[in-house]
């Protein structure tokens, strides 16, 4: 019978009834944390039901200290539990009581309750000593608790098989090998001094370099701070991960391999099929032109790639690549937001017609669009590169085509265009051993005349929508606020970059200041960029009499696919730092030009052209545009910094 002062079990710990509360419930003492070399112990009171608790002894007890004194002191220990050889007194008894039970094939079989079982082996108990025998008969391989019994309110024990305790004593030193062999690894690691064999200990630390987790059992055993940035630094300084290896598509929650799911061949559809050629003009080695232009002696043609004809919104393709946002391009190759087969039905002059969504513009004497009509069409696309372009660029095909441009950035500038030019470089990895080459972009007046074709092409697509009345993707930006002195040179360029103002994506439509334009859109990389996608897919639907888009839905998926294209973003700019970080620890004796950008801080700030990088370097008395000659200080690649010195 529980009463006051008697000793029970409760949520597995030893308890005083302290008080009778009434109605059916017992207020308790227990030790809810033990005492350490600093703390006493700390004790708690709780009022509780008697089916929550398990009585041990009537009492009285003397206190529940002197109980939980003979437990620590007398009795057998939970951590000796696998040790079949103590030389406790309490535990000689208890291996007495169970091999005079084990000898008989009925005591074997039997339960016991606490009070017969202590009776055997130790007599009568006083009440202070119960909650240590108790413990004992736990704490030791002979007896297994009866835990259906005890959530019944009952203590019930029954033997264990020698063979059962055999096989718990093999498994508990296998686990203390295993926990003796991480023991070893642990020490090694924080030596940086790793066995071969001691990768398989070092996954978790790969998966939170890689962003795939935010913890890392290893890191936390090892007293390390538990982040991508240090799991990848002792990833390098183990040998584990060489200076190559990339983790920021990973970490960024990116594949590096292009979508696999096939789009279907166009479909046969009227078009309009254009004559005389157009041209795809881009990059030497690019592999997915997706535009073309021509000028026929009234109308500007912008041609763009037409995979909208089968990627219908909210299939499982168009669900793939809004996921994505964009194609991820990083030295080590393209992850297509479309598969790679698509490119040869889709991308313009792979064959000897291609399919387009296209824009004839009329454009007005100023260069400004007059009128924009979007069609389907056919065309004949002539491949060329820049360089190719440039050295063409009066022919009578082409000639048209630069003189467009030029108004056109005449047009913009006076409508409040910014035009900044920043170094550009391009990172190349070679052969097995990723040699990175790094070479400075160049700058063509073919590119630029395309740049303003893809931009007519935008101007055009989003009056044609406002005028229309087509929920779609408008791009726009607040007007910078630009102070009179802007410094000439490299310099002026950095302080009106600092000068911009984010870009909006968005169903309302604005003015994007920085391009000079009244209405604006991105349409001309449906193969590479989500948004002009579902912008393709609006153009068609209205062609085509079917229904649109609503302008929720259509705020939904900009801002879905915007959210990938964000984390490409992102993990290029990280890719492209790491492996210019990389050739910079292939290249030891680099020496470098870094112009000053900034003198208005604490440390000035440089621009390093043919690295495409920004740094601040710790000199004084500096001009701005005055170029110095550095070299590396100090690398963290995995901390994607850089200190550079004067030399």
């Amino acid at each position: 019978m529980i009463k006051v002062n008697s000793l029970v079990i409760y949520k597995n710990n030893a308890a005083l009834v302290t008080e009778d509360a009434g109605n059916g419930k017992f207020t308790v003492k227990y030790r809810s944390t033990p005492a350490t070399q600093t703390k006493p112990a700390v004790y708690s009171t709780q009022n509780v039901r008697t089916k929550d608790i398990i009585l041990l002894h009537e009492g009285p007890v003397t206190s529940l200290e002197k109980a939980l004194e003979f437990s620590e002191k007398e009795c057998p220990k939970e951590d000796d539990m696998y040790k079949l050889d103590q030389n406790n007194q309490i535990f000689l008894k208890l291996a007495e009581c169970y091999e005079l039970l084990d000898s008989d094939d009925e005591s074997r079989s039997a339960e016991y309750g606490f009070e017969e079982l202590t009776s055997l082996f130790y007599g009568t108990p006083k009440a202070d000593e119960t909650w240590g025998l108790y413990c004992s008969i736990k704490n030791t391989l002979f007896f297994m608790q009866n835990l259906k019994a005890q959530m019944e309110g009952k203590i019930l024990f029954t033997l264990r098989t020698k063979e059962e305790m055999d096989t718990m004593v093999k498994k508990a030193k296998e686990k203390g090998m295993e926990a003796q062999i991480r023991a070893e690894f642990i020490e090694r690691l924080k030596k940086r001094k790793l066995l071969p064999e001691d990768s398989i200990f070092m996954g978790d630390v790969e998966a939170l370099a890689q962003g795939k987790t935010d913890k890392s059992r290893t890191m936390h055993d090892a007293n390390l701070k538990e982040s991508p940035e240090k799991a990848h630094k002792l990833l390098l300084e183990t040998g584990l991960w060489d200076i190559t290896r990339n983790p920021y598509p990973l970490r960024w929650g990116l594949s590096t391999k292009s979508a696999t799911e096939g789009l279907s061949s166009p479909p046969e559809e009227d078009r309009t099929e254009i004559p005389g050629f157009s041209y795809a003009i881009d990059n030497e080695g690019s592999t997915d032109p997706d535009d073309a232009v021509a000028y026929d002696g009234k109308y500007l043609w912008v041609h763009i790639a037409d995979p909208a004809s089968t990627v219908m919104p909210d299939s499982s393709i168009d669900k793939a690549a809004c996921q994505r946002g964009a194609t991820l391009y990083i030295p080590e190759g393209a992850a297509r937001m479309l598969c790679e087969d698509c490119l040869e039905d889709y991308a313009l002059g792979l064959k000897e017609k291609s399919r387009a969504l296209s824009f004839r513009i009329l454009l007005n004497s100023d260069g400004g669009i007059e009128e924009c009509q979007v069609m389907k069409t056919i065309v004949n696309v002539k491949r060329l590169t820049y360089q190719e372009a440039d050295k063409i660029k009066d022919s009578d095909e082409l000639k048209p085509l630069f003189d467009i441009a030029r108004k056109n950035i005449e047009r913009r500038s006076k409508s409040g265009a910014v035009q900044i030019t920043m170094p550009e470089i391009q990172i190349r990895l070679e052969g097995e051993e990723k040699k990175v080459v790094i070479t400075n972009h160049p700058h063509t007046e073919s590119s630029e005349m395309i740049r303003e074709m893809m931009l007519l092409a935008g101007e055009g697509a989003a009056k044609f929508a406002f005028r229309n009345n087509i929920p779609f993707p408008f791009v726009s930006q607040e007007a910078p606020t630009i102070p009179e002195d802007i410094p000439e040179g490299l310099a002026g360029q950095f302080r009106l970059r600092r000068c911009m103002r984010k870009r909006n994506v968005g169903v309302t439509p604005g003015m994007h200041s920085g391009l000079g334009l009244a209405l604006y859109s991105q349409v001309t990389s449906p193969l590479r960029r989500y948004s002009d996608l579902i912008a393709h897919q609006q153009l068609r639907a209205f062609i085509d009499g079917k229904k649109l888009m609503d302008k929720d839905t259509m705020l939904m998926k900009i801002s879905e696919g915007d959210a990938g294209a964000m984390a490409a973003k992102k993990a290029e700019r990280n890719t492209n730092m790491h492996w210019t970080l990389v050739y910079l620890l292939q290249n030891p004796d680099w020496t470098g030009e870094a112009i000053c950008v900034d003198n208005t801080q604490k440390l000035p700030q440089f621009s390093i052209p043919s690295l495409a990088l920004e740094t601040y370097i710790g000199i004084t008395g500096i001009s701005l545009n005055e170029k110095i000659c550095v070299k590396v200080l100090k690398i963290d690649l995995s901390e994607l910094s850089v200190e550079f010195q004067k030399i």
